[in-house]
Order: C-alpha cells, then sequence, then structure tokens
C-alpha cells in the first residue's frame, strides 16, 4: 500500500496543463502521471483516442497537477486550460466562464458544458443564480480534467457547442491515497482533504474521497463563510468485456457569493486608475459583515420569513448513479446514468449604488434627515458625523439577492454503441446513441433592500433613517421588503422542466496515418411549467407591532394567480466533420468544422416577446435556440517529454439572453477569431508547462442597440494566459 501525504500552505508550487494519460476508454485514469502511455482523449468525442490522432483541441490537467495548484474553486482550476476564459472572483462558485471568444452576456457558461464523469452538472450551464460551477467542487477525488474546446463538443453532448470540461473521478485503480491540508496564508480558511482507493478483489476496485472546510474564505467578512464539504464514493467491478460502476455523491457547502464591490476610480475613461477606498480594500475586503445577519422578507407562499446572509451560495446536492460498458456481438456498448436531487440557496448583497451618507440618507427621508446605527456595537445610537461614517463617509444601497433553489433536480442518461469494421485496408468506427435528460428550474427570488456602511474586515453596519421630523423612514436597516434600488422589480419564482431527447451518430475512417470523421445531433427539447411575477408593491406590517414604517408600505408580494404558463417544444440539428493527419509519429495536423446548438432555458421568460402568457408557446421561434459555428486548423507535436499544440480558431455565435441585475434583454450576433498555444516539457519528476490565447472578438449584430456592432464583448481579453512555471517537482511526496 502507498500512501500519499501532502501539505499545501495556500499556493501553488508548479502548473500542469497536459495532455491526458489513461489505461481506456473509460471514465477512469489512476494512472501515475510519470508514464510511457499514449496520450488518450475521451471526452466528446466516439471512443477513446491518442491525442495525435484526433482532430479535436483537448487539454488535460491530472491528479498530481490540482493537488500543486490547490484551487479553491473549479473555476480557479478551469482557467489553467488554453481557451478558456474563466472569472473566478465570484469565490467557490457563480464563474463566468468563456470559451474561445464566445460571449458571457448575463453570466455562467452559456455555451460550455461543465461535466462529472461524463454526465453534465446542469443541462444548462447559466440558470439564473444556479451556475453549474456552484454545484461543482474540487478536491482529491478528481483523477484529471479534461477539456475539449468546439468541434465534436457539439454532437456528443447537448447544449455545448463551445466546448465540454469533464472532471473525471478516480476509481481505486492505483491502491493508495492522501491526505492534504490548507491553509490560508493571509486569510482565514482551513481545509481538509482525504482520498482512499484500492482493491476489494481481483477485479474489484473502490474508491472515497472528501473535504471539509471553515473560515471567513479569501475576503474579510467576520464570519464562517466558507464552511461544510462533500464526500464522494464508487465502486468498480470488471468481467470479461466490460465493467460496471456505482458511485454516489453528497455536497452540503456554503461559501460566500462575491459580487460586486466598492472601488475608487479617478483617471479618465480611456486611461481609469483603480484604488482602494479608505477603510475597505478591494483586493481583500467584502460588503458581507458579522453585523448583517437577519433578512426579513416575505417566502415564496407570501408569509413573513427570516433568513441569513450567511447563508451565502448553498449547495446541496445527493446524486448516485450507474455506469456500464459491456458487448453485443461487434458493439461496445456503454451506458451511464445519474439522478441528482440539487437545491440551496443564493444570498449575498449587490451595491445597486454607493454614495455619500448623508445624501444616501436624505434621498430617503428628504433634508434634514439623520442616520442611525442599526446593527453593531453602536445599535441604536444617532451617527454623529456622516462624513466620517465607516472611515470614510460612505453608503452603500444594497439589493440582497436572497433566492432559494428549490430544486434543480436532474436526471441524465447517455447510451452509445461503439464498432470498427474494417474498410478498404482501412478500419471504420461506428457510434450511434441516445442522449436523455430532465432539468428541473424551481427558484424563488425574495430580494430586499438595506443601507449599509462601507468597511472592510466584517465591520460594515446596517443603517436607519429618521427624516427631519424623527419620524422612522426605514426598519432595523432595511429600506424596502423588495429590490427597492432596481425600482422594486425581480420579486419572481418560476417551477419548470426542460426534457432533452437526443439521438446521435458518428463515421470515423483510419487510413494509415489519415484519420476522418464526422459526426450529428438531433436534439429534441421541451419546455413546460410556469412563472410568477414581476410582483405589486403593497403595504404589509412585517415587525407585527401594529404600526406601519415607511419601509413597510414597499413590500413585494408574488402574485398567487395568473401564472404565466410555460409550454413549447423545439428542435435542432448540430454537426461537425473534422480530418487529422499524421505526418510523423510525433507530429499532426487536424482541421473542423461544427455547427452546435444551445437551447435557451429560464433567460428567455419575463418577456412577453417571448412566450405567450396564457397559453406558454412561443411567440418568437428565434430565441429557442442560439447557434455557434467554429472552424479550426491545428498542429500538434509531441516527443519525449515535449508537447506542443497550436490551433487557429473562427467563431460565430448568435445569443438571446436576460441579466437580472440591470433588466437588461440582448439580442445579438458575435465573431471570434485566434490562436491557442500550449506547451510543456517532462523529464523525470518535473514539469515546466505554459499555454496562451489571442482573441480578436466583437458584437457583428445588434437587433436591440445597433450602436454596439463593432464594439468588444465584455468579459473579454485579447490575451489570456497560463503562466510558464519554473521546472520543479511536486510538492507531494511518495512513501
Amino acid at each position: 500500500m502507498k500512501v500519499r501525504h501532502a501539505l499545501i500552505a495556500g499556493a501553488a508550487l508548479s502548473a500542469l496543463a497536459t495532455p491526458a494519460f489513461a489505461q481506456d476508454a473509460t471514465m477512469t485514469d489512476d494512472v501515475p502521471p510519470a508514464t510511457d502511455q499514449a496520450d488518450i482523449v475521451i471526452t466528446a468525442v466516439a471512443r477513446g483516442q491518442n491525442v495525435l490522432d484526433s482532430s479535436v483541441s483537448v487539454s488535460s490537467i491530472n491528479s498530481e497537477a490540482i493537488v500543486d495548484l490547490a484551487p479553491r474553486s473549479s473555476a480557479e482550476l478551469i482557467r489553467q486550460i488554453p481557451g478558456i476564459r474563466s472569472e473566478s472572483s465570484g469565490g467557490e462558485g457563480n464563474a463566468n466562464i468563456a470559451v474561445r471568444g464566445l460571449p458571457v452576456a448575463s453570466g455562467g457558461a452559456k455555451f460550455l458544458q461543465l461535466q462529472e464523469d461524463g454526465l453534465p452538472i446542469l443541462e444548462f450551464g447559466d440558470i439564473t443564480f444556479g451556475n453549474a460551477d456552484i454545484f461543482l467542487r474540487t478536491d482529491y477525488n478528481i483523477s484529471r480534467v479534461e477539456a475539449v474546446r468546439g468541434g465534436s463538443a457539439s454532437t456528443f453532448a447537448s447544449n455545448s457547442p463551445g466546448g465540454v470540461v469533464n472532471f473525471i473521478s478516480k476509481t481505486g485503480e492505483r491502491e493508495g491515497g492522501s491526505v492534504g491540508v490548507t491553509a490560508g496564508l493571509d486569510y482565514r480558511e482551513y481545509r481538509a482533504d482525504f482520498d482512499y482507493g484500492g482493491r476489494l478483489g481481483p477485479n474489484t476496485t473502490f474508491h472515497l474521497g472528501g473535504f471539509t472546510h471553515i473560515g471567513d474564505g479569501p475576503r474579510s467578512v467576520g464570519y464562517d463563510g466558507a464552511r461544510g464539504g462533500q464526500i464522494k464514493a464508487n465502486i468498480t467491478q470488471k468481467f470479461n468485456g466490460g465493467y460496471i460502476r456505482i458511485y454516489g455523491k453528497y455536497l452540503n457547502d456554503h461559501s460566500v457569493g462575491y459580487l460586486p464591490n466598492p472601488v475608487r476610480v479617478t483617471g479618465t475613461n480611456s486611461d481609469p486608475d483603480y484604488s482602494s477606498i479608505t477603510n475597505f480594500s478591494i483586493n481583500s475586503d467584502s460588503l458581507h459583515s458579522r453585523n448583517f445577519a437577519p433578512i426579513t422578507t416575505l417566502d415564496q407562499n407570501n408569509q413573513v420569513r427570516t433568513y441569513n446572509i450567511d447563508e451565502g451560495m448553498h449547495p446541496k446536492v445527493l446524486a448516485g448513479g450507474i455506469e456500464a460498458q459491456f458487448g453485443v456481438g461487434p458493439f461496445s456498448v456503454t451506458n451511464r446514468f445519474r439522478y441528482s436531487d440539487i437545491s440551496g440557496a443564493f444570498v449575498s448583497p449587490f451595491p445597486g449604488s454607493v454614495t455619500g451618507a448623508q445624501a444616501a440618507a436624505d434621498a430617503i427621508g428628504g433634508a434634514g434627515s439623520r442616520l442611525f446605527y442599526a446593527s453593531g456595537p453602536l445599535a441604536g445610537q444617532a451617527v454623529a458625523n456622516p462624513a466620517a461614517l465607516g472611515g470614510n463617509g460612505l453608503i452603500a444601497n444594497i439589493v440582497t439577492f436572497n433566492t432559494r433553489l428549490n430544486s434543480l433536480d436532474n436526471l441524465t442518461n447517455d447510451l452509445r454503441a461503439t464498432a470498427d469494421f474494417d474498410v478498404g485496408g482501412g478500419k471504420a468506427t461506428l457510434t450511434g446513441g441516445l442522449f436523455y435528460s430532465r432539468q428541473d428550474i424551481d427558484t424563488a427570488w425574495l430580494w430586499t433592500s438595506h443601507l449599509m456602511s462601507v468597511e472592510g474586515n466584517g465591520n460594515a453596519v446596517l443603517l436607519d433613517v429618521r427624516n427631519a421630523a424623527g419620524v422612522a423612514q426605514t426598519q432595523n436597516g432595511t429600506v424596502g421588503y423588495g429590490a427597492t434600488f432596481f425600482g422594486n422589480c425581480c420579486r419572481r419564482s418560476y417551477d419548470l422542466q426542460y426534457t432533452t431527447k437526443a439521438p446521435f451518430a458518428s463515421l470515423g475512417l483510419e487510413f494509415g496515418g489519415l484519420s476522418l470523421d464526422g459526426s450529428v445531433r438531433f436534439d429534441f427539447s421541451h419546455a413546460e411549467g410556469r412563472t410568477f411575477g414581476d410582483g405589486p408593491l403593497t403595504t404589509r406590517d412585517i415587525n407585527g407591532n401594529g404600526v406601519i414604517n415607511r419601509a413597510e408600505t414597499l413590500v413585494s408580494v408574488l402574485p398567487t394567480t395568473g401564472a404565466a404558463l410555460v409550454d413549447y417544444d423545439t428542435d435542432y440539428v448540430s454537426y461537425s466533420i473534422g480530418a487529422n493527419y499524421l505526418l510523423t509519429n510525433s507530429l499532426s495536423v487536424f482541421g473542423r468544422y461544427s455547427k452546435g446548438g444551445r437551447v435557451n432555458a429560464d433567460r428567455i421568460l419575463f418577456n412577453s416577446n417571448n412566450v405567450n402568457p396564457a397559453t406558454g408557446a412561443l411567440l418568437n421561434s428565434a430565441v429557442a435556440v442560439d447557434f455557434v459555428k467554429q472552424a479550426e486548423i491545428g498542429v500538434k507535436y509531441r516527443a519525449g517529454g515535449l508537447s506542443l499544440y497550436a490551433t487557429a480558431f473562427d467563431a460565430r455565435t448568435e445569443e438571446e439572453n436576460y441579466e437580472a441585475t440591470t433588466q437588461t434583454v440582448f439580442s445579438r450576433a458575435y465573431k471570434a477569431r485566434g490562436i491557442e498555444l500550449e506547451g510543456a516539457y517532462r523529464m523525470g519528476p518535473f514539469s515546466l508547462s505554459a499555454g496562451a490565447t489571442y482573441t480578436d472578438a466583437e458584437i457583428s449584430r445588434d437587433n436591440i442597440s445597433p450602436a454596439n456592432v463593432g464594439n468588444t464583448p465584455r468579459r473579454q481579453a485579447d490575451w489570456i494566459y497560463q503562466r510558464p512555471r519554473p521546472m520543479t517537482a511536486s510538492c507531494s511526496a511518495w512513501a
């Protein structure tokens, strides 16, 4: 038995973004990183294939690199992959993830699918307040992360025309385990990881692992915003011609969801300068605070309910599945099934604006209004000098996003059969399959509005306002029981279900060094359910004291009748064709063209121009599906310990979308061109790796605001890179 012990203190010593090493085409990869076996791609392809022989762009991060990187979130790990821009500033989830210049107009990972062992975490990566990465954690259970950009991702997965990132679990093929303890060097968070796997018999393996953590997190919030953990387990029985695997996962975690924070901006629009506000570091502070605890509002049934800001991003997942591979005549049949019971919450303060303290008070209560501390050590006392409040004289007008994720349950099954045939001196590979998924989206938006000082280290306090006559205009720091600073919008609930059925097929041909392949997928989707909102304002005695405060006249409620219906079908075709030519045993060139679709889910609702509220039918069929067309050409080199890859790409994208925070509707087309570069060198236990991507992206059509044509899409950088790391050994050792 070999047991690995790792101690990582919050910072990585080395990074590896190298091709995957695998034994076969199954979802397993427990092979040690130092191996001479050929690198194999198994994600979003017909079957496992040598990277040099494949006509797709693929990268992988192995388990040793993951330990060294010590990522605090799945988004931090994904950002190590060339071609992918992952904004990991949101915390353990809620990241904006883009690939090859494809747009992120509103948030999440719309055109990129996150998978766990070959099946999607959620069918849609940009569910409002339910982004897929919130329900995905990086820990020692992961054998490797494999990413396919563009190409056959359009046809071997639904709703993923931009690419697929697959988190592949260990299965106990490599006996032993590991224990790791992580501590933040300049922030308070402590984490423990473990995993162990091995054999229960000659043909039976198992793996078990998980993590737990506690602390503020990477920004000072003054309470245990990070707490909870995850445990995963699987058992595999091999038999002649295949295997069967049963696995499960339980995740119950809390982490702070970071939203915009105040920052001082000087200079000019063309040359701005950013700096921290006095007593509030933009690098390490957050508007979350130990003094902002109870949040009173109306729940989904319009009953008074109290929640807590420290719930944060709260994913709860209980998932189980079965994976099997067996032979039927000349075919190798693989079936993957998983059911995930998913729920939770997303609670976080969003500053609608930041103003001077006295100006904020006067805007609510009129001239001569006074401020009082509503929480903290001075609660109940008057603010003696508003200009010195919090050390900077500022107030944040907060809308608290309190979204209840009642159900994001996901059921998925992927069945495929593959066979090889001899054809005219070459080999043909034929694959056919059927994909089925059912995705629930049952959520409620219960937002409230508050006044808050701008202070760091978790010391910000809630504030009350009294007008010149001394009459209270707020209640315990609450300005209104709704999104007062957003025009009283967004009291919503919806109970939706999206069903996807997708038959797919592919044919691959190999003649010497030439490989040709084509694949097609037919997606049939049905959406049904109902939505309520935006709710009206009413007056209600929230605290039950018999006196109506001004804040109690600004109470948003959910309508209990007159639901808007959702009931429509969509279908579309995706296809991909590619060619690869092996020039030498170490060098190949490839090209590919693909067209793939992405069904729009909850983000096109609450718009009377899209869906008929009386019947649920589509009024504008163009909003149902967005298409991505991609062309790419590349070269791959691998010899000894050196790997070099370069891919040029051209992507054209349609998008219909809605952003909740700004209540903005998008109807656009985009184009992006660029090149991905990736290299790695390994010598024994040492490695050096780097990657870079250049993207030239622009809005090519805007149906709502034509003046935007030619602009660079938001959240798009010209250059993204994975910087070179010094040649170094892994910080973990074998004992």
